[in-house]
């Protein structure tokens, strides 16, 4: 067993020694943003491990990326299987050698592979995560099609993202893709065309639409990060942290168009 605190530390000494990691996740780069990115990393982290509540349960991690939330979900004791594309695969073998100093991470299982082809047994998953990877899928309908097909009856979706009602998130991606959020992509090692959304970032009433025409039911949310980096001292992060979690909840305005961070909780109707 392996606290989020705990776990965040020997996340920062793995990051010293390995520069792919550094240069992703930017902790060791600058000081005065450091609080700002920690408080961040832990919430989204923090949500996660809240709406899991089964130990004996089968999660699939779509979109596992390096493979973060699914050590940690190992040395936890879960059963993780993951799935990633391009450049981060590669560094997934290190980081279990790494992990594995400080616990058991057996139980994490990464493939390269897309989510459409990744098989599974009807219904056989408790918990499907989904983080910074929605808005990569495509046809969108077609991956909740394939999470309500492998989802238990009483799973969860577990559903981490960008605000899509953000107006400077919305800015500098209109900036960076115009209006191109659907795009082909070629995969060199699976020698194929994808269908990939580009940053196709969507607000909670439009996710909510689309699960819901999926036949999904969104049964919680959760708005993060408010407060610019300059906020953040070395003592303060809990108090912000505390602050932004009552007003995302009292300030519709400031919740919709200024907070940045979305997680939210996907499930199938009850009987």
């Amino acid at each position: 067993m392996i606290t989020i605190e705990r776990f965040f530390e020997l996340f920062l000494e793995e990051l010293k020694i390995s520069p792919n990691l550094t240069r992703y996740y930017k902790y060791n780069n600058n000081k005065s943003s450091f609080q700002f990115r920690k408080a961040y990393f832990v919430q989204r982290l923090q949500y996660i491990q809240d709406h899991i509540t089964n130990k004996n349960s089968t999660i699939w991690d779509c979109g596992c990326g390096f493979g973060t939330t699914a050590i940690f979900l190992a040395l936890n004791g879960y059963k993780v299987a993951g799935n990633t594309l391009e450049f981060y695969y590669k560094e997934i073998p290190a980081r279990l050698k790494y992990w594995s100093q400080f616990g058991d991470v057996s139980s994490f299982t990464p493939s390269y592979e897309n989510a459409y082809e990744k098989k599974f047994d009807p219904h056989s998953i408790d918990y499907i995560i989904v983080q910074d990877t929605l808005h990569h899928l495509e046809p969108f309908q077609g991956i909740l099609k394939i999470f309500k097909e492998v989802m238990k009856p009483d799973g969860k979706l577990i559903g981490i993202e960008e605000n899509g009602n953000n107006i400077i998130i919305r800015a500098n991606r209109y900036r960076t893709r115009r209006n191109n959020r659907i795009i082909e992509i070629f995969d060199e090692r699976l020698n194929k065309k994808i269908l990939f959304g580009n940053e196709n970032i969507r607000s909670f009433a439009t996710w909510q639409k689309e699960f819901n025409n999926a036949g999904f039911v969104l049964k919680d949310k959760q708005y993060v990060r408010l407060f610019l980096p300059f906020f953040f001292n070395s003592s303060n992060a809990d108090k912000i942290i505390k602050r932004e979690q009552k007003l995302w909840r009292n300030n519709s305005f400031l919740r919709e168009y200024f907070f940045f961070g979305l997680n939210f909780i996907a499930e199938l109707p009850k009987g």
